[in-house]
This record gives C-alpha cells, structure tokens and sequence, in this order.
C-alpha cells in the first residue's frame, strides 16, 4: 500500500512517526476519511472545511493547499492502478518535546493513507444495535473528528463484526446520538428525522449533503432530540458516511425495518448515486 507524507510517497512498512509527536503523546491530532470516483474525491471541500475549522482552533498550520493535497490523491489511486481508493488525511501536531510548551504547531506530521475499497454492493444490509456504551461529550462545542477514538473503539469493541452491524450510540442522557462511524437517519410515515448537532454529534458532511437532497425532493425533514423508542417505531432506518454512502438496516434491536426496500431510503439513494455520476458535489 502506498502513502504520502511530509512531501513524499512511500510504502506504508516505511511511514515513521516520532515518538514525540504530540499526536501520539497527547492526542492531539485530526483525520478526514474520503473514497475517489474515477478520480474526484466526494465532497472533498467540506471535508477540508471541517478539517480546517478544528486545526485552526487548536492552532495546527496546515501546510499543503487543497490542490496540492488532491495531486496526492489521485498520484495515489494511479500507483494502485488507477482504481478507487479509500483515504484517510491525518493531520498530526508534530515533534516535539514532552509537555504542552508550544502554543502553536507550525510543523505538522501530514499523511494521506489509501487502501482498497471494501467489495459490497450498494444495498446491502446492516443490522443495528443499540450500544451500551454511552456516546461521550465533544471536547469542543462541535465534535471534531480527532484522534480522541476511544469511545468509538468502546462501541466497537461490543459488535462482533462492523462488516454485518452498525452500532448507535445513545448519549447520557438518553438522546439518539450516532454510529460508530456513521450518521443515522429514520423515517416515520414518510417524514425523515436525524439527531441535531446539538446532542454533540460530529456534523458529518454526508449527513448535511443527505439533508439537502431530501430537502431538494420536498421531503420533510426534522432534526432534533430522539428517544431510542422513537427509532424503534420508524418504518425504514438507514446510516451514512462518506465511504459506505447510504447503508440501510433490516433491524434495530428486535425491530423489523422495510431494510433496501425502503421507498425514502430508496428515493434518497437514487439520487445520491445520481449526483456523483454526474460529479454534482
């Protein structure tokens, strides 16, 4: 598998990070997750944006330019012969010595991993679990996606397989929050509902592109604070990330769902599938 840091491509087995890196000793790091089509990286600006906004706020400099990074990419995919891939930029604070002493990071560890993408046809079902694990509070008002992972990896640590299961996360105070790596949405009578940001949810950029098209197909839609209960009398419960795109459950708990016949999970995938064959994102 072929990578990228700092400026070069390497194979993975040759990466090499400092032990000091304050990514490693402190946590103190962030990483977007993308897959390309044919090239184009899926809604890679808002990724950036996102991106951006937790580096700025705990004064990370990113040193590479979209176009720059986006070069990377695709010189990437064409190393692994030009298919698709699956990518992970990770942006770590850098080398330096132990304690908190630097009051900005000016020389950050940049990598860009890509690995093959999973073989699953679009369509295929997930079952869903409720996890027993409660969904931590963000570090900041927003949720960042930072290497703070560990309450993902409690989740995960519950499920025997992520390949067959989705688990959801419930927060303390007993609102729907999340997957583990996903965004979850539900339809009730033709109404589409998903948590709000504000139960502490990491505002996933599928999410917010999902909502415009359903908002763009006039279809009603509801963000808010939801009971477990309220999940488990939806008719169709389907989750999303930018590389599993739309995932729809057959289940949750001991409650049956309409699964990939869903007719507004089916709508929404549709036009999903749609919009990047013709590169609208």
């Amino acid at each position: 598998m072929h990578c990228w840091m700092n400026g070069t491509y390497m194979l993975a087995k040759e990466l090499k990070i400092s032990p000091f890196d304050h990514g490693f000793l402190y946590g103190i790091g962030f990483f977007e997750t993308f897959r390309t089509y044919d090239g184009h990286v899926f809604l890679f600006s808002k990724h950036l944006e996102r991106l951006q906004s937790a580096l700025a706020e705990y004064r990370i400099v990113m040193p590479y330019t979209k176009e720059e990074l986006l070069t990377v990419i695709r010189r990437l995919d064409e190393l692994a012969g030009g298919t698709n891939g699956y990518f992970r930029l990770n942006i770590s604070a850098g080398a330096h010595d132990i304690g908190l002493a630097p009051n900005e990071y000016t020389e950050p560890t940049v990598i860009v991993f890509r690995k093959e993408l999973a073989d699953v046809k679009r369509g295929t079902e997930k079952v869903g679990v409720w996890l027993t694990t409660p969904r931590n509070e963000p570090e900041s008002s927003v949720r960042h996606k930072s290497h703070h992972f560990l309450n993902n990896v409690g989740g995960r640590l519950e499920l025997p397989s992520l390949k067959e299961m989705e688990g959801l996360f419930v927060t303390k105070e007993g609102f729907v929050a999340e997957g583990i790596t996903s965004n979850v949405f539900w339809v009730k009578d033709n109404h589409l509902y998903t948590p709000s940001i504000e139960t502490g949810i990491l505002p996933g950029t599928t999410r917010a592109f999902i909502l415009k098209m359903a908002k763009d197909l006039n279809m009603q839609v509801s963000e808010g604070f939801y009971s477990k209960e309220d999940v488990e009398e939806a008719d169709e419960v389907f989750v999303t990330n930018a590389v599993q795109e739309l995932v729809p459950l057959k289940s949750i708990g001991n409650h049956p769902l309409q699964g990939h016949k869903g007719i507004i999970y089916g709508r929404l995938h549709e036009r999903y599938v749609q919009m990047i064959e013709e590169r609208r994102f």
